[in-house]
């Protein structure tokens, strides 16, 4: 009975628990991303009581890491980036760099292999965009100065994990055939042939899918049926993402970011995001509960010293580069204080580059799990953290001319 039903009664647990953890999360003014990451526990297998079916869960998770990439795709405004280019892009890139390098020589010293050390700087370099533009229009600072560089830093960043995850398999195939020496030639082989196709596919997306997925939505919204919007979207996201992996070895979440970017700054391009969004936060959900059902509690007491390492790097290393960097790039206080303290922690895409760790083999549970530690404890520390930061300053009305007098 329970094998027929797995999928149903793996869904009805996965959703009421995270309803009731992410209510209970936010009463207490913690991110709801906690409360799902809980739920997950409670329906793993490192807790007693019902367990979910670990394997339906992650399947139902990849659903939500395209649609996450999908939406990222959407959002991404160039204009905005533009804008403030000279801070969000070069310290987006610094910042990601040196993040990484904190973490990969973290992993060295707790006695990580190379690849793993290397995966965990990436994986901790990355800020969760949900957590942080969260933080943002809970403050009312997305319009400002300070939010348009924090937007389009986590945009930029954004744009490196895709990159990351594109080239992570062809690094690994590289470095761990049996019996090949590791050499640069082999690396820089190994991501020619990956960019090649990868390569293919962006040039197909520009030519054909740039073209046609436009058309598309502008016909499947003269319909004015919005279900079959909702589906056209759905069918486009899943499409392109399988596509991406079938036909060119491509990750299924590069296809979706593609698909997404396809359709930015088309005529519907805002009408599909905002269609697509109940979807895309159920499946959200969802990946968050998967991980959890991942996550094992026993790493908290079986390697505190790693835990507390690897938090020290997320919360006190991350920040300081990012508050450095900030007031290096000659930024007011209070908006370096703001992008310092909401980059101290890591989210989603952590999870999707630590978990194609995980399913490559060259990563080990533990290393997975202390990377989950650190994500749960930052997320739920950092709101506490940006109570911190002073109230964004009030700009003083200019003079009014008295009696008489002009406006020079």
């Amino acid at each position: 009975m329970e094998d027929k039903y797995a999928l149903i009664t793996t869904l009805v647990a996965a959703i009421v628990l995270a309803f009731v953890f992410g209510m209970a999360a936010q009463r207490f003014r913690f991110s709801p991303i906690v409360g799902y990451l809980v739920a997950g526990l409670a329906v793993g297998p490192y807790t007693p009581g019902f367990t979910g079916d670990v394997e339906l869960a992650l399947q139902l998770s990849e659903i939500g890491v395209i649609l996450l990439m999908f939406g990222v795709g959407l959002k991404i405004s160039i204009e905005d980036i533009w804008s403030v280019r000279w801070v969000a892009v070069p310290g987006s890139v610094v910042h990601t760099l040196a993040s990484g390098a904190l973490g990969f020589g973290g992993g060295l010293a707790l006695g990580m292999p190379l690849l793993e050390s290397m995966i965990l700087g990436a994986s901790l370099s990355i800020a969760s965009t949900i957590v942080f533009l969260r933080a943002l229009e809970d403050r009312k600072l997305l319009k400002t100065e300070a939010g348009r560089i924090g937007v389009s830093w986590l945009l930029v960043e954004d744009l490196l994990i895709v990159l990351s995850i594109v080239v992570l398999p062809a690094l690994v195939w590289a470095m761990s055939a049996e019996g090949a020496a590791l050499s640069p030639g082999r690396v820089l082989g190994a991501l020619a042939v990956t960019f090649a196709k990868i390569a293919g596919f962006v040039a197909f997306m520009l030519v054909i899918g740039a073209r046609l997925f436009p058309w598309l939505i502008i016909q499947i919204a003269h319909t004015k049926s919005r279900e079959l919007l909702s589906l056209g979207t759905l069918a486009l996201a899943l499409g392109v993402a399988w596509a991406a992996y079938f036909w060119f070895d491509a990750s299924f979440a590069l296809g979706a970011f593609l698909g997404g970017l396809a359709l930015n700054g088309t005529k519907f391009s805002h009408k599909v995001a905002e269609d697509s969004l109940p979807l895309r936060d159920t499946f959200a959900v969802l990946f968050f509960v998967a991980v959890g059902m991942l996550f094992d509690p026993g790493v908290l007491w079986r390697e505190p010293l790693a835990v507390a390492a690897i938090v020290a790097i997320v919360i006190f290393g991350k920040a300081g580069l990012a508050y450095v960097l900030m007031r290096w790039m000659k930024q007011p206080p209070y908006a370096s204080i703001i992008m310092a303290l909401g980059l101290a922690q890591i989210g989603e895409f952590s999870f999707v580059l630590a978990g194609l760790g995980l399913q490559l083999e060259v990563m080990s549970s533990e290393t997975y799990n202390l990377i989950l530690a650190a994500a749960l404890i930052s997320i739920a520390l950092n709101p506490f953290l940006l109570r911190l930061a002073p109230e964004a300053p009030v700009a003083k009305p200019a003079p009014q001319p008295g009696p008489g007098e002009s406006v020079a």
